[in-house]
């Protein structure tokens, strides 16, 4: 079926190209007619702090919503007018949805103060969701800046609306990856190719995220996150099966065969790459919380998009560049009417997996150093969502964050909410908790009780002595909860749910992990018939990932690049990080060693020679997976310029574990281990033989016949002419 495709689209590419532009034109129809506007749902359940959330939602009209901190300052450290504070709160108040505006709250020398606005939506509301809440509170503090006041913008809703992305570092990596793909062709028309392609993919991918938010609630950072990796794996897979089309043109085949060749084998090798990664991103939604199945389902559209764009445009437009494809001197050559001779020296690939081989097992333990060093920090891994300090001095949301700290203490920019069940606690108890908790370490405020409208609920507010990303924060709230606060007592607001968000994913990353590796090992055991080579697959992909962890925890929370990623204090690694790493990684990193893999074993069945089919494999592919990490590395760290601090530190993460993968793994761990396993890479039980499907990752060279024998152009004869 794939040589079918593949022949029929070079065949007729303008029938090909038109039915995909037929397509885009129904995606881009379906979104604007169907499609909604990402937003953010951030209730947890079974969090502990959804439960208070769910009370005061109950019982206290408007709370439960969004809220944002204003803090307005003097920088000449005169005191605040009274005055000019009430007129901003008259201001606040007018603000759509606004359910209350705190009185100020000045510092102890009058020059700051800050005011609290509780609205009576969440912050996924279209009212005031992204930037429209914040460009409402900014005009409310237009007349505190013109009359020379700092004016700042903190909490939950400018933290979540306030980051708009710059592209810039995006667009930059495509650049880089243009010049790598002419570096590695030769040709500027063979280089082009992979970029439109993935182009043209993402564009139907984003399409069909746009109609995806209008079905469910998808995470505003869910298309960035589509568009990281739909970017990285479009181009790895057109750039693969242009280099095999090459391969075929090389060889003396007609551009039709070539292309059916092409997608026929190394259009099956993306075929499967795209199912693990597809496996992978299903994972996402064993992790609980609904901001990860939107990731999941957005990028697998658009890995599905891109890979329906790869496997039919990419042979339609090779159909139609011809020969233009092949490097100007091969061109050359045969204009000429003869051909290049062959080098008599063998590629790098192959003389580096010769190297290997000879000694493998000192390769492998080096190699096993390596990784095992960088993933140490791992150990000391302390994930934490995000908060004001995390972002760059530049944002308004970090500088309200220093405000406070200095003028109020680093509590302040998280107070926990106490909330008080009457039916079940009494107002003695209640009056006894606020006095246990003022004398309590670690708090240094608790206001006075409040009672519900409805009489239901009592709330008061207790402030910690610590920052909300403090370790100390996160313990204090489970000694509250486990030894301080009676039952029906609940300790809730932002900081609390965070630390609720931070556990639940900790122990759900074993059983996302156990999910995803589990179905990839039976996937690769049904492509390569082998159960030793599913299995160190995934040892070595966890290895890599491991590390990539490693070198992001000394990254940002030991802050050992923190100046060269744009963060000026060490940083706790965002909760939001490690699952969606790691699903997205381990599907990639299976990308290449389904390519890699499937060339070896097309040599193994052609050979029968397992140390020579390691060597014949890697130098096949080297090049290529080489190419095609170089540019996926350079579009991850484009993303990593970004000011989202999450958005950062998966694209620095993933381009980390990228470029690991392509060379202590590809290059060292992996041609080092078949070389000392030998046949034994091929095994697989009788038994187990018999009950899997077969699925054969690559076409062997004894079916040639047999696809060339298919309706179609008949294939030429091969020149016998080296090129």
């Amino acid at each position: 079926m794939l040589y079918r495709l593949g022949n029929g689209a070079a065949a007729h590419p303008w029938r090909t190209i038109g039915a995909w532009l037929l397509l885009i034109g129904i995606a881009v129809a379906a979104a604007s007619a169907f499609g909604g506007t990402p937003q953010d749902n951030w209730d947890v359940p079974g969090a502990r702090a959804q439960k208070g959330i769910d009370e005061l939602r109950a019982h206290v009209p408007g709370r439960g919503g969004s809220s944002a901190q204003v803090v307005v300052h003097d920088r000449d450290g005169h005191r605040l007018a009274a005055g000019d504070l009430d007129a901003l709160t008259r201001r606040l108040d007018a603000l759509p949805h606004t359910a209350y505006v705190s009185e100020p709250r000045l510092s102890a020398d009058g020059d700051t103060a800050l005011v609290t606005v509780a609205y009576d939506v969440p912050t996924t509301d279209p009212d005031i969701m992204g930037t429209v809440g914040v460009d409402q509170l900014e005009s409310a503090l237009a007349p505190e800046r013109a009359a020379g006041l700092q004016a700042e913008l903190g909490g939950e809703l400018p933290s979540t609306g306030g980051q708009e992305m710059k592209g810039t570092g995006e667009m930059a990596g495509i650049v880089v990856a243009l010049v790598l793909l002419v570096l590695a062709f030769g040709s500027v028309v063979a280089a082009g190719l992979p970029l439109a392609i993935a182009l043209t993919g993402l564009g139907v991918g984003s399409a069909g995220v746009t109609v995806l938010a209008g079905t469910m609630d998808v995470s505003t950072s869910a298309p960035t996150v589509a568009t990281m990796v739909g970017l990285g794996v479009g181009i790895d897979y057109a750039l693969l099966l242009v280099t095999r089309h090459v391969e075929f043109l090389s060889e003396g085949h007609e551009k039709r065969v070539a292309a059916g060749r092409a997608v026929a084998t190394a259009g099956r090798s993306v075929v499967f790459a795209s199912a693990t990664v597809l496996v992978s991103l299903m994972g996402l939604r064993l992790a609980g919380l609904p901001v990860y199945s939107s990731f999941g389902f957005a990028t697998a559209i658009t890995v599905l998009a891109v890979m329906a764009t790869a496997i039919t445009l990419v042979p339609a437009l090779c159909g139609l560049a011809g020969n233009r494809l092949l490097p100007r001197r091969v061109r050359r050559a045969r204009k000429a009417g003869h051909g290049l001779q062959t080098a008599t020296k063998r590629p790098l690939t192959a003389r580096w997996a010769a190297r290997v081989a000879r000694r493998p097992l000192p390769a492998a333990l080096a190699a096993l150093v390596v990784l095992l060093s960088l993933a140490a920090p791992t150990l000391a891994m302390r994930t934490w969502p995000q908060d004001g300090s995390t972002n760059s001095t530049d944002t308004t949301i970090r500088r309200a964050y220093d405000l406070i700290t200095e003028e109020y203490g680093a509590g302040a920019n998280g107070p926990l909410t106490v909330v008080v069940d009457r039916s079940v606690v009494s107002d003695g108890e209640t009056r006894a908790i606020a006095a246990r908790l003022a004398d309590r370490p670690g708090i240094v405020g608790v206001t006075t009780p409040q009672t519900t409208p409805d009489g239901a609920l009592s709330v008061l507010e207790a402030e910690p002595a610590y920052g909300p990303t403090d370790e100390r924060t996160t313990t204090l709230i489970e000694t509250l909860r486990d030894d301080v606060l009676p039952d029906g007592v609940e300790v809730t607001g932002t900081t609390p749910l965070f630390a609720d968000i931070s556990v639940m994913l900790t122990g759900r990353m074993w059983l996302v992990v156990g999910f995803v590796v589990g179905l990839s090992v039976l996937l690769l055991t049904m492509m390569f018939r082998s159960v030793i080579v599913p299995l160190k697959a995934a040892v070595m992909n966890l290895l890599s990932i491991g590390a990539a962890y490693g070198v992001l925890t000394a990254a940002f929370q030991w802050g050992w690049a923190g100046g060269l990623l744009g963060i000026d204090h060490p940083v706790p690694v965002s909760s939001w990080i490690p699952i969606l790493m790691f699903a997205i990684l381990f599907g990639l990193s299976m990308d290449y060693e389904v390519f890699l893999l499937s060339r070896v074993r097309e040599e193994w069945l052609a050979t029968g020679d397992a140390r020579r089919s390691v060597e014949r494999g890697l130098s096949a592919t080297g090049r290529v997976i080489s190419s095609a990490a170089a540019i996926m590395v350079a579009v991850f760290l484009g993303f990593a310029t970004e000011a989202d601090v999450v958005v950062k530190m998966l694209g620095f993460g993933m381009a980390v574990a990228i470029l690991l993968d392509a060379t202590v793994v590809r290059l060292v761990l992996v041609p080092a281990t078949m070389a000392m396993l030998g046949r034994w890479n091929w095994w697989l039980p009788g038994w187990l033989d018999r009950l899997l499907p077969r699925i054969e990752a690559e076409t062997s060279a004894d079916l040639w016949d047999e696809l060339d024998a298919l309706p179609g152009p008949p294939a030429p004869e091969r020149t016998t002419e080296p090129v």
